[in-house]
């Protein structure tokens, strides 16, 4: 009994009969005018339906009222304008729907309860002479009987239609297969973005995160005054890079139109390295090439593989020789990264999601990635990362990297430093 009066509790079965009584407003008025021919509102209903602004009134007012408190993926009503032929016809078809539906739940709303009124006078004894179809002669007993089947069939019409004209509302008005298209495209980005804005928070904040924890571990073990104001500064300014790092990611989230040359680019590698450094990891650093002549999205992406690289061995390795290879020639950009690890780096489902990021990064490019240990070379670690760069992608005019552009040692390639924080480092 509960569940069949439940609908009598919400509030989206009367603006569903709401909405039904609105046609009635147009035939009303016209039939003040001219009640021989009530069939003309249904023929001026056509001409309207095939303007696209239509659809889009018609759409606001059936969520508003039919699909109240539902979620828009919930109401499967579209609120924009015709796009098409097809969508134009479909609306005229809601209109006509509208227009056959709306009679008849006035007249439900009008004739069923005054039915019930009648039969609730006749049990009573009180008998009009206006309808013939509740005669004297019954016992009273009878229209007390029949008294409530009116209400019960009001009801029934009441929600039956309301259900009937949303279905119809959901069918008609529903999102055409191009719409349908672009909402799926534009969730695509909205999942492309996150994943990109959550590569992003991985890579900057784990990096200065591991950064910190080398720096801290290293201060503790070495009891050295020192050596822990020169960690503690070099925490110090890892952390307010991170910080600056974050803002640059959190700005592309409250700025949508925030241009993504905000973010850092391999002309700033020197950061990597030297935060490595100060961490206590010797870095034999080689940069070849015009690197700041890369274009803006390969150098972007560059830098976050090279520094997840570099977090990969601090966290996994911790304090080991570290070579580092980032070349440019011949239309592709190589990062080699190589160390010696003693202890198993994690696969695929154990904490992968930096090497998973690394792949990412590099197949949204065009490229390729490869991780893992390297043959032939017993424990030694390496990730190697090829990148496409178009030849009318480089920026022309740019200042060659290295010397001249030729293949060059970095100045400060092979700066062996102790274990010692030596200075403070900047974390990408």
């Amino acid at each position: 009994m509960a569940r069949f009066l439940r609908p009598l509790l919400r509030g989206t079965t009367y603006t569903r009969l709401l909405h039904l009584w609105v046609p009635m407003l147009i035939v009303s008025v016209w039939l003040f005018i001219d009640m021989s021919s009530p069939w003309v509102p249904a023929a001026v209903l056509l001409p309207v339906g095939l303007i696209p602004a239509v659809r889009l009134g018609e759409g606001v007012q059936a969520r508003l009222l039919l699909t109240h408190g539902e979620s828009v993926s919930e109401s499967a009503i579209s609120v924009a304008p015709s796009a098409s032929w097809w969508d134009r016809l479909r609306t005229v078809l809601w209109l006509e729907v509208r227009m056959i539906l709306g009679p008849v739940a006035m007249g439900a709303s009008v004739w069923l309860p005054l039915t019930c009124v009648d039969l609730v006078r006749a049990a009573t004894g009180y008998f009009s002479d206006d309808n013939p179809f509740l005669p004297a002669s019954q016992p009273p007993w009878v229209y007390v009987l029949l008294a409530p089947l009116p209400l019960i069939a009001f009801y029934g019409v009441v929600v039956g239609l309301g259900e009937l004209v949303t279905a119809a509302a959901r069918s008609l008005l529903g999102p055409s297969p191009s719409e349908r298209l672009a909402a799926l495209e534009v969730r695509t980005e909205q999942l492309l973005e996150r994943s990109r804005i959550a590569r992003e928070l991985h890579d900057s904040i784990g990096h200065a995160l591991t950064v910190a924890v080398v720096q801290a571990g290293a201060a503790r073990t070495a009891c050295d005054p020192e050596f822990t104001d020169r960690a503690l500064g070099a925490i110090e300014e890892t952390g307010r890079a991170a910080l600056e790092d974050l803002e640059r990611v959190l700005g592309v989230l409250r700025e949508s139109d925030r241009p993504a040359s905000s973010r850092p680019t391999l002309a700033e590698a020197d950061r990597l390295l030297e935060s490595a450094r100060a961490s206590g990891t010797k870095v034999d650093a080689e940069l070849v090439g015009p690197l700041d002549t890369l274009p803006g999205p390969v150098s972007r992406e560059g830098y976050r593989i090279l520094q997840e690289s570099l977090t990969n061995v601090l966290r996994h390795a911790g304090s080991v020789p570290v070579r580092v290879r980032v070349a440019f020639a011949g239309g592709t950009l190589v990062l080699d990264v190589r160390n010696p690890t003693a202890t198993p780096i994690p696969g695929p489902g154990r904490g992968s999601n930096g090497l998973r990021g690394i792949r990412e990064r590099a197949a949204l490019l065009g490229g390729r990635a490869w991780t893992g240990v390297e043959e032939g070379a017993a424990g030694e670690w390496r990730v190697r990362v090829e990148l496409p760069v178009g030849e009318g992608l480089v920026r022309p005019g740019a200042r060659l990297g290295g010397r001249g552009g030729k293949a060059g040692r970095h100045p400060r390639n092979g700066g062996r430093r102790p274990s010692a924080v030596l200075g403070a480092g900047r974390s990408g």
